[in-house]
């Protein structure tokens, strides 16, 4: 299993966003644990995981009208 890794100080240096907004708003409600990121070893460092962020993000773009992104990958037409 081979994926890039990313601390939240280089997730936002690569999306352009402030770490804080990450950390606040993000994070838990865009970005779900065990998709998006990790915690190693049961820690409180946050990783995350650099293909499902930017694949989610493509596809979030894409995706016309209202639409609601679902944890399971899914997304919900409205």
């Amino acid at each position: 299993m081979s994926q890039e890794y990313l601390t939240t100080a280089e997730l936002a240096e690569r999306i352009k966003y402030d770490p804080r907004t990450i950390r606040e708003r993000l994070k838990d409600s865009v970005l779900l644990e065990g998709v998006h990121y990790v915690r190693p070893f049961g820690g409180r460092k946050t990783l995350y995981v650099w293909e499902t962020i930017e694949r989610d993000m493509v596809k979030h773009s894409r995706s016309s009208g209202m639409s609601l992104p679902m944890a399971n990958g899914k997304v919900c037409n409205g």
